[in-house]
């Protein structure tokens, strides 16, 4: 069974799907990063931006493989 992708279309542009899931991933990770921040996680970690970068990129990914 293949898998059919649905695009985005915006004004008649169309745009791929992982526009729309990096998209999802940004809004994700800007509910999440308060939430780690007032844990704590951040403090525990020696180059705090590369660990969000990599967050970010992983709920992409994962976000690409569910959907």
């Amino acid at each position: 069974m293949t898998q059919t992708y649905r695009e985005l279309v915006i004004g008649g542009v169309l745009f791929a799907p992982l526009v729309a899931y990096a998209a999802a991933a940004i809004v994700i990770f800007l509910v999440l990063r308060p939430v780690l921040h007032s844990i704590g996680v951040f403090r525990l970690i020696s180059h705090p931006p590369i660990a969000e970068l990599s967050l970010c990129i992983a709920i992409l990914g994962l976000l690409a493989l569910l959907f």
